[in-house]
């Protein structure tokens, strides 16, 4: 599902109070980091992931991967932090993209 500028907005407003719940580090992105992240948004659907000082990774490239990996929307990226969106595939777990304004 591919985001509009709408949507994009809303999502970033709902992410603004949450703090990153993954911290990628010295070890990169690996699998299990993939793994558990796609996990978190699979219960949550909106989450924010920090690069720590010492990765080397650059934060438009995970989120890139991540994209790919997941299938999930890249809403933001700002400075060393990321914020991701995925349509949970659970009803009860739908809260956010019940309320995302729907593309025309």
């Amino acid at each position: 599902m591919k985001l509009t500028g709408k949507q994009k907005r809303f999502l970033r407003s709902k992410a603004h109070h949450l703090n990153p719940i993954f911290q990628i580090g010295k070890n990169g992105l690996n699998k299990e980091v993939i793994v558990q992240i796609n996990e978190a948004l699979e219960k949550r659907e909106l989450i924010k992931v920090g690069l720590l000082q010492n990765t080397d990774e650059i934060a438009e490239d995970v989120a890139a991967v991540l994209e790919q990996e997941i299938g999930c929307d890249a809403v933001q990226v700002i400075g060393r932090v990321i914020v991701l969106f995925k349509k949970s595939n659970q009803e009860k777990y739908q809260r956010i993209s019940n309320e995302i304004p729907r593309a025309k």
